[in-house]
C-alpha cells in the first residue's frame, strides 16, 4: 500500500488538514477528526514508520483532550479554536482510542485508556445521532478492556441505541425511512452502530432498524450500479431529489463500513458485494467515471465534482482511501471481524 502522501502530509504535530493540490497547507492546521482517522490507518499499516506515525496521532488526541473528559478539536499554529468542537469529534476520538487501546504498544494503549476512561461521562451525554453512533461502535470495543466496570459500557451503548431507535421511529415515513428530515454526510455510521449493537448482544429492535433505514440507503445510492454519495450541495431532504454533487470520499467509506457490518450481522453476501460496489467509487466506478486515487501522488481528490474532481488533496480524503483500502484486505483475507470499526 502507499503511503507517500500519507508521511507527506504529516509532519511532528499531527496530520495536516487541507492540501493546496498536493502541496500540505499548514495553515490550514489540524483537527481531532482527521488525527483519530490517521491513528486508525497507521495501526493498520505494514510499513517502517508504523510505530512512529501512531505515536504522532496518539499524542495529538492527547494534546487536544482536556481534564473534564472531552477534545478540542482544531488547533492553528500553538493555538486551539474551540469553535469545531462537534459531537461527531468527540465520537470519533472516542472510537479511535477504543481501537488503540487494544494495541500492543503500551505508548500507545495507555494514553488511549486513560482518554477512554476520562470521557465516558461526555459521551454518556451526546444528543446527535452520528457522534452517538460513534460511541456505540467505541463503547462495545471498549467493553472487554474495563473489567467489570463493562457492564455500565454496554449498558450505555444500548441507551444511545434505544435513542437511535427512538428517532428512527419519531423520523420514518411512507418513502422516508430514515432518523433525521435530511441525509447530509457519513450516513452508514448510524445503521452500522446498530447491526454491531446487534451482533453484540442480538437486540432485535436494534436489527430490524438497521436493516430497514440502510435499505433504503443502500436502494438509492446504490440505484444505477455504482455508488453515487448524497451531494452535499444542499443535502438530501425530506421530499426532494437527492443532489448529486459535491461527493465526497469519507461518505464513501462510510458505506463501506456499514456494508461490511450488515454482511456480518445478516449474512446475506450482497452486502460483500455493495462494499466492493463501496470500494469501487475511489477507482473511477461513480458518477463521473474518474478515479479519485492519485497514482502520481498517492493522495485522493477531495470530491467529485459537476466539472469532475476537486484537484485538492486533502487529509480526510486520503485517510478514507487508505482505510477503506485496508479494510477491503482484511476483509478479502476474513469474513470475521475482530472489532467494529468507524468512517
Amino acid at each position: 500500500m502507499d503511503y507517500r502522501y500519507l508521511k507527506k502530509l504529516t509532519d511532528e504535530t499531527g496530520i495536516i488538514q487541507f492540501a493546496v493540490q498536493d502541496q500540505p497547507d499548514r495553515k490550514s492546521g489540524y483537527t481531532v477528526d482527521d488525527n483519530a482517522r490517521a491513528l486508525l490507518v497507521a495501526l493498520k499499516m505494514e510499513d517502517e514508520k508504523k510505530e512512529e506515525l501512531a505515536k504522532t496521532y496518539i499524542s495529538f488526541l492527547n494534546d487536544a483532550f482536556l481534564p473534564e473528559g472531552r477534545w478540542r478539536n482544531l488547533k492553528l499554529g500553538a493555538k486551539w479554536l474551540a469553535d469545531l468542537d462537534s459531537e461527531d469529534c468527540q465520537g470519533r476520538a472516542f472510537l479511535a482510542c477504543s481501537i488503540a487501546a487494544a494495541c500492543d504498544r503500551e505508548e500507545i494503549r495507555s494514553p488511549a485508556l486513560h482518554m477512554l476512561g476520562k470521557a465516558l461521562p461526555v459521551v454518556a451525554r451526546l444528543k446527535y445521532p452520528r457522534a452517538k453512533a460513534y460511541a456505540v461502535l467505541g463503547l462495545i470495543n471498549s467493553i472487554s478492556l474495563f473489567g467489570r466496570e463493562g457492564e455500565q459500557l454496554a449498558e450505555m451503548a444500548g441507551e444511545h441505541c434505544e435513542n437511535l431507535i427512538y428517532l428512527y421511529n419519531r423520523s420514518k415515513g411512507k418513502g422516508w425511512y430514515w432518523f433525521e428530515d435530511t441525509i447530509t454526510y457519513c450516513n452508514g455510521i448510524i445503521p452500522q452502530a446498530l447491526f454491531a449493537f446487534y451482533c453484540y448482544c442480538s437486540d432485535r429492535r436494534a436489527y430490524l432498524t438497521a436493516r430497514e433505514s440502510f435499505s433504503f440507503l443502500c436502494d438509492h445510492l446504490f440505484a444505477q450500479g455504482y455508488l453515487s454519495i448524497v451531494g452535499n450541495r444542499g443535502w438530501w431532504q425530506r421530499g426532494e431529489e437527492c443532489p448529486k454533487f459535491d461527493q465526497q470520499p469519507v461518505d464513501a467509506c462510510s458505506m463501506l463500513l456499514a456494508c461490511q457490518e450488515a454482511y456480518l450481522a445478516t449474512g446475506d453476501k450482497a452486502y460483500r458485494d455493495l462494499a466492493q460496489l463501496a470500494y469501487q467509487w475511489y477507482l473511477g466506478k461513480n458518477i463521473n467515471k474518474l478515479p479519485l486515487y492519485n497514482k502520481e501522488t498517492g493522495g485522493c481528490y477531495d470530491a467529485l465534482t459537476p466539472e469532475g474532481v476537486n484537484p485538492n488533496q486533502g487529509a480526510e480524503a486520503l485517510l478514507s482511501w487508505l482505510y477503506s483500502s485496508h479494510m477491503m484486505k482484511e476483509w478479502q483475507g476474513s469474513e470475521t471481524a475482530q472489532v467494529s470499526t468507524g468512517g
